[in-house]
């Protein structure tokens, strides 16, 4: 499997090509900015985009997901959990000082269980709410690899104090959804660096 991190836009989110060398067929999860070199990398390893996932509303995972949509064709999938944060966009652009982007209903939900499949590719949809509502993750069992999004960092995990968040929500869904994993699990989390389900279960403060 092809697998490009790229961190994108001003917060440096981690947006990451999925793609299968002999299908040619690619997931793009978060793109949150930097549509031209999301595009670039996909050109360079001859990748057909067949899905885009956010993994939840906030602008800089979501905000260039309408542009990557509009140049592949690709649908876009989120939680429908989320739309109350696509619906005040402009505040958050706000916050971040930017114009606001243009960003849709999606195309399709991710529910929990949902399977995530291309052409050699395969993902199971886990939904974590608590640094948002809509918050899921996205668990590839036989890479071993879990996109986080925002729920779980190295050494820490997803602010709660933005619109949506709960911060007991939110331990509640790492206790009875990531950890669950096995210790060996790669996470790459939606900023910062990649870490592990066990590095994470055995020293993480917050879930002590």
């Amino acid at each position: 499997m092809i697998h490009e991190i790229i961190p994108v836009g001003a917060l440096q989110c981690n947006c990451s090509i999925l793609g299968d060398e002999a299908s040619g067929e690619a997931i793009v999860v978060d793109p949150g900015d930097d549509i031209p070199r999301i595009v670039a990398l996909l050109q360079k390893h001859r990748l057909t985009v067949k899905q885009i996932l956010i993994t939840h509303a906030h602008i800089d995972h979501i905000a260039g997901a309408a542009r990557l949509k509009q140049l592949t064709g690709a649908p876009i999938l989120y939680n429908p959990r989320d739309l109350p944060l696509v619906k005040m966009m402009d505040v958050q652009a706000g916050w971040l000082g930017m114009a606001t982007p243009e960003v849709h209903a999606p195309d399709d939900t991710l529910e929990d269980g949902n399977v995530i499949a291309i052409t050699g590719i395969s993902g199971i949809i886990l939904h974590t709410p608590g640094h948002t509502q809509g918050s899921v993750c996205l668990h590839l069992p036989a890479q071993q690899l879990l996109l986080a999004g925002d729920t779980l960092f190295a050494g820490s995990v997803g602010r709660t104090d933005l619109p949506g968040g709960d911060g007991r929500t939110l331990i509640r869904s790492i206790h009875a959804k990531l950890l669950p994993l096995p210790d060996s699990t790669i996470v790459i989390p939606g900023h910062g660096p990649n870490t592990t389900i066990g590095r994470e279960r055995e020293s993480n403060p917050f879930l002590v």
